[in-house]
């Protein structure tokens, strides 16, 4: 079993990863180059980038609280689209964030270069060696300097707007668009690129504390004040600076602030900025170490990368993109490469926003997300349209590039992947549902919903689940030594359909049917025999204490406590939550013991709501 992250990230910890991934060159050097092809419309631009990532960022939401895993869209992908998908993925997305990470380095190095004795890559190489010793000591150390860099920078914005405020002059915002509307698009498709590091919390889901709530929230909060930001510093930087000026500035901010502040407040910015391009950095090399560490586990590549250090970080898919991102910076020419990668990320987006509708209707119960995405499923074809309409904007070499980057991960998948992973993923079960074949064969023999219960059962209840109510309603059985699996499926359904009022035959034939089909689960001394009806409402539990231990199909040993559950096909996922809890209790070493060794009903009813001790 591959070794499990430690969940130590919080929501402002994930906010600090989303925003810091955002704020850099985006803000501190496109404003002077994008005004310059569409005039004063450019603050449109950016905050029309904004909305065309929300559907984006609505599906990435919905994947990373289903199934928050190390690697992302990388898992997201190949656990619905299959392997071959997820490797094209994989490959790119983990080069393309290498890469923006290079160009935030020299950024960095750039700026500091004017404050000490060395030459920008010099600095750069230093910074990765800093950011990449922060990420093997552990994420939440990592997370916690990018959250303390986050708040800095987000200060020094407010500050720069609330002085550049009454420098603005309404003259230099008119006419709104004075080279016309027609490059609108392309221009907002030229400072997309300053928004899409805000999905790259997905690639560290495993490590956030209550993940169905906190990664929503963060990326949406994020959003929000990024957007604010973002139209706020370029209203200011457009209405304070001569048009003239502007149109050749490569560091239009650190110029907007001589103006409005004085020199004090340009070095100010420069500190702004080199706070802006470390928190990317500091973020990417934190990011894209998790999709290597993914790939690793799933075989896509050699799986000592998932190996980890003493400090319980995947220490050679660091050191590995740390090599990759200090080779990228002994190149030159990185912006248009920059660009390039954007592309790509818009081709994952388009990936997301299908991986969504795929997992929505394959129909697997176990696929269970804390957050869904509103407007189901006109919201993900407006996120694939969005990719469509914006990728032919980012120029032929940047699609040649994309072209490149999928090509390369066909390749791998070909040449090494295919031969050592089987996945097909969750679209093998629409593809089954559309060719109205009834059995699950193909997501049951890949093992993807083992592989999301294994996901439900360490994500634990939601606190509107109202299990400790069912488990203090549920009846207790004693089963003595002349009974056997069937009989005690017998009693409890006579029991259940007591208590849920419905027949007892539907309920006593579905669990036998599903006992003989090995669909009971059984495992360390216990048993689930459970059901799904039309007809039910709520939920029902019986309990059964078997102290000499009884055979039951499917299990490696005697079995001592069966727990027999009745649910709503209304609400499948509360159900699954239900036997995950369950599950996860037994893997206690002690629960058996514990539970032969029970006085009353009630300490046994007590006994499945302790804290399992794993």
């Amino acid at each position: 079993m591959p070794q499990k992250m430690t969940r130590d990230l919080g929501l402002w910890h994930s906010f600090a990863i989303c925003t810091g991934a955002m704020i850099s060159s985006g803000l501190f050097v496109l404003p002077g180059i994008a005004a310059r092809e569409i005039g004063p419309l450019v603050i449109f631009a950016y905050l029309l980038s904004g909305l065309f990532l929300l559907p984006s960022m609505f599906s990435m939401a919905e994947l990373a609280t289903a199934m928050p895993r190390a690697g992302g869209t990388y898992f997201f992908i190949s656990r619905s689209l299959g392997s071959m998908f997820g490797t094209i993925e994989g490959v790119g997305d983990w080069l393309a964030l290498s890469l923006k990470t290079s160009i935030a380095l020299l950024g960095l190095g750039a700026y500091l270069a004017g404050y000490l004795p060395l030459n920008m890559t010099a600095i750069a190489l230093i910074f990765c060696v800093v950011f990449t010793a922060a990420n093997l000591i552990g994420a939440k150390e990592a997370a916690g300097a990018q959250l303390a860099m986050v708040l800095a920078l987000v200060g020094i914005l407010i500050f720069f707007v609330i002085r550049g405020m009454p420098a603005i002059e309404p003259s230099r915002l008119r006419p709104l668009a004075p080279m016309g509307f027609s490059k609108l698009l392309p221009t907002t498709a030229f400072v997309f690129i300053s928004y899409i590091g805000l999905t790259k919390i997905a690639s560290v889901s495993e490590e956030i504390r209550h993940p169905e709530k906190n990664i929503p929230l963060a990326m949406i909060l994020s959003l929000i004040v990024t957007m604010c930001l973002y139209g706020l510093v370029v209203w200011i930087v457009v209405g304070a600076l001569p048009a003239a000026e502007l149109y050749e500035s490569k560091t239009p901010l650190s110029d907007t602030a001589a103006v409005t502040i004085g020199s004090w407040g340009a070095h100010l910015i420069s500190f702004a900025a080199i706070l802006a391009f470390a928190t990317t950095a500091n973020a990417g090399i934190l990011s894209a170490s998790r999709y290597l560490l993914a790939m690793s586990r799933d075989r896509a590549i050699p799986h000592s990368i998932s190996r980890f250090s003493k400090f319980k970080t995947p220490r050679n898919a660091i050191v590995l993109t740390a090599v990759v991102v200090t080779a990228v910076m002994l190149m030159t020419g990185l912006e248009q490469i920059a660009k390039m990668a954007s592309t790509f990320q818009l081709l994952v987006f388009a990936f997301v926003n299908v991986a969504v509708i795929v997992m929505r209707e394959s129909k697997i119960q176990s696929y269970d997300p804390g957050f869904k995405s509103p407007l189901y499923p006109y919201m993900q074809i407006a996120g694939i349209f969005v990719s469509i309409i914006l990728i032919p904007k980012m120029g032929g070499w940047a699609s040649t590039f994309a072209t490149g980057l999928v090509a390369l991960g066909v390749i791998w998948h070909y040449l090494y992947v295919r031969h050592r992973v089987s996945r097909v993923g969750a679209v093998a079960k629409v593809a089954e549902r559309v060719a109205e074949r009834l059995l699950e064969r193909d997501a049951q023999a890949l093992g993807l919903k083992k592989e999301l219960r294994e996901i439900l059962k360490e994500k634990g209840l939601r606190r509107s689940d109202p299990f400790a109510q069912a488990v203090h309603e549920a009846d207790v059985l004693e089963i003595g030594l002349e009974s056997d699996a069937e009989e005690v499926i017998r009693r409890g359904a006579a029991v259940l359909a007591c208590r849920s009022g419905i027949d007892e035959k539907l309920i006593l034939d579905g669990l036998l049917e599903r006992n003989r089909l090995g669909e009971t689960p059984a495992a360390a001394g216990v048993a689930l025999p459970h059901l799904l009806l039309d007809e039910v409402d709520d939920f029902y539990m019986v309990a059964a204490r078997i102290v000499h231990g009884m055979d039951f199909a499917m299990a490696d040993q005697g079995i001592h406590a069966v727990f027999l559950l009745l649910g709503s096909k209304k609400d499948p996922g509360r159900h699954l939550r239900f036997l995950a809890a369950i599950a996860r209790r037994a893997e206690d070493p002690e629960f058996i013991n514990q539970w032969i060794g029970a006085g009353t009903p009630e300490e046994m009813k007590d006994l499945l709501l302790l804290e399992p001790q794993v």
